[in-house]
């Protein structure tokens, strides 16, 4: 039981700050990120915090399976450090005997990485896409702030307005620049207000004026009116964006098995089994001479990891074009990674050394033959 809850509580301490740097980091660039979205109009300023959080619940996955990594290595290595191993070694313990408390500690973070994973990452994505969409397909009046000069969903008009009605319906000063092929036009307005006829949004403007230019001859011509109709949106109705892999469930991805979707199930299956073969990599990894130093377990820990989600994002592009299928790729990198992990465990379990092996493998020859 000592061995056992020593280990475990050197764990969750180590887990813990790890989680806490790494979520604190990934919040930061991901609310600079969602903040330069917001500028460009692609996401409501308002709902910053929503997809940022959204976005961050998305991450866990990939945070979650590094800290434990980092955790793991960092631990055992610490104990190398300070010759807790060589106690523990000399009371009958080997290496391999770290493995079940590791997996007790670790058996409901894999939980966690793996429903994160399967259920709460398509969740989270759709989420963000149906929070994006709601404020892309608002009409171009409800998107201006007042004061201030805004471009339009289409990118084809500029507008400002004052808005003058609580309900966004109407405002007063308005300023309208578009271009439409090789004509320029800027329509200002003392008033205007939304008008829907047959499913089409338009933007009534009383008492202003219209400058037309032709970018091509230069000709100006300016008309004043007491009533224009404006359209801005070609239909009120909100068109569906097209459906995309990774905001399908993963039980959508089973019933419709596309390269693609198979692809995207590859990636969200991968994620679970490559946090599980990186804990057996781990307790390897932090396995070496102490007088190397910390940072080489850590520096080789992070080679590791990135060089194992590397190959799990390139199998997802290779699954998707059809250069290979889900079960060979799934046996030759997880499969490959498990064996090739729990074979450098087993050499650091029983101190060999490839030089040994090769020799046993290959004999040499007598010295004395000549």
């Amino acid at each position: 039981m000592l061995f056992h809850s020593s280990i475990q509580k050197d764990l969750a301490r180590s887990f813990g700050a790890t989680v806490v740097v790494l979520a604190t980091i990934v919040m930061t660039i991901i609310l600079i990120r969602t903040l330069g979205q917001a500028t460009k109009g692609s996401v409501n300023p308002s709902e910053v915090m929503q997809v940022m959080g959204l976005t961050v619940i998305g991450h866990l996955t990939t945070i979650l399976t590094l800290s434990l990594f980092i955790a793991v290595v960092s631990t055992l290595s610490r104990m190398y450090a300070d010759s807790e191993m060589v106690i523990w070694f000399s009371s009958g313990r080997g290496l391999t005997s770290f493995a079940k408390p590791l997996l007790k500690f670790a058996a409901p973070i894999l939980l966690a990485i793996a429903l994160l994973a399967l259920f709460i990452w398509p969740w989270s994505n759709k989420q963000i896409q149906v929070l994006k969409d709601r404020y892309e397909q608002r009409n171009d009046i409800e998107r201006v702030a007042p004061g201030q000069f805004q471009e339009s969903s289409g990118g084809k008009r500029v507008f400002f307005i004052d808005k003058d009605s609580p309900n966004n319906q109407t405002g007063r000063n308005v300023f309208v620049s578009s271009v439409d092929g090789m004509i320029e036009s800027v329509t200002t307005a003392q008033q205007g207000q939304i008008e829907i006829h047959e499913g089409e949004r338009f933007l009534s403007l009383q008492r202003g004026q219209q400058m037309l230019r032709n970018q091509q001859t230069g000709d100006v011509r300016i008309t004043e009116f007491q009533d224009y109709q404006l359209l801005i949106d070609p239909s009120s109705k909100m068109t569906a964006s097209d459906s995309q892999s990774r905001l399908v469930s993963t039980l959508g991805l089973i019933k419709a098995p596309t390269p693609v979707h198979l692809g995207e199930l590859s990636w969200r299956l991968g994620l679970p089994l490559a946090a599980f073969n990186l804990l057996i990599m781990g307790l390897a990894v932090a396995s070496v001479n102490p007088r190397i130093g910390k940072s080489y377990h850590l520096a080789l820990a992070l080679f590791c990891f990135v060089g194992y989600y590397n190959m799990v994002n390139v199998g997802q592009n290779w699954i998707g074009s059809g250069r290979t299928s889900l079960p060979a790729f799934m046996m030759t990198l997880h499969g490959g990674a498990f064996c090739f992990a729990l074979t450098w465990l087993l050499f650091r379990h029983f101190n060999l050394s490839w030089r040994n092996v090769w020799s046993v493998l290959v004999p040499r020859h007598s010295k004395g033959a000549a």
